[in-house]
């Protein structure tokens, strides 16, 4: 990318002006350009992963920043200017819907899967549970069945012992308890 591509881009937004403060202009945004324009196309490269795209939002940079020029505005530290809107553009970049189709991500490598692995970890600590939970004394294997195995909430089980929905939790809190001891020490 080169200057003239970005100044004729900028020409398009000029309004009418004095000859003088355009040359002013013109002469600080080819400058800046110079100085700062590998540097902001190396950023936005480091943020997006593609040549083209940094190369347009670098573009946009200057563009904008001439329009702000254009209006009357005041840059004190153009490499800091240009820095904080190249960083607002590539925000305004990730912040758009992107929509992928399904075909797309496969050209590019990715391929649909279903990790199923979690599940089976969980069926076989689910598994090993209810075999602990044999292990556990009366007290609590009835209530650890019941909240675990059956997945009746305290309220259901307060009701079918008939005792009260405190004496439960603590109950199953304590049988917990225990089934960790009982699940570590094996």
């Amino acid at each position: 990318m080169e200057y003239r591509h970005i100044r004729r881009n900028m020409c398009t937004v000029m309004t009418k002006m004095n000859p003088k403060k355009n040359e002013w202009q013109e002469a600080i945004m080819a400058a800046a350009y110079r100085n700062y324009g590998k540097g902001l196309t190396s950023r936005a490269f480091f943020k997006t992963n593609d040549r083209t795209n940094s190369e347009d939002l670098v573009q946009e940079t200057f563009t904008k920043t001439w329009v702000y020029l254009v209006k009357g505005g005041r840059i004190e530290i153009m490499k800091a200017f240009l820095y904080h809107v190249l960083n607002y553009l590539i925000i305004d970049g990730y912040r758009k819907h992107k929509i992928n189709s399904l075909e797309e991500l496969i050209e590019k490598g990715h391929e649909p899967s279903i990790d199923t692995s979690h599940q089976l970890y969980n069926t076989l600590d689910g598994k090993a549970a209810a075999l602990l939970i044999q292990r556990l004394p009366e007290k609590y294997k009835k209530i650890m069945n019941m909240r675990y195995i059956q997945l009746l909430s305290i309220k259901e089980i307060a009701t079918i012992t008939g005792q009260s929905r405190n004496v439960i939790a603590v109950q199953a809190y304590r049988g917990l308890e225990k089934l960790k001891r009982l699940y570590h020490s094996r």
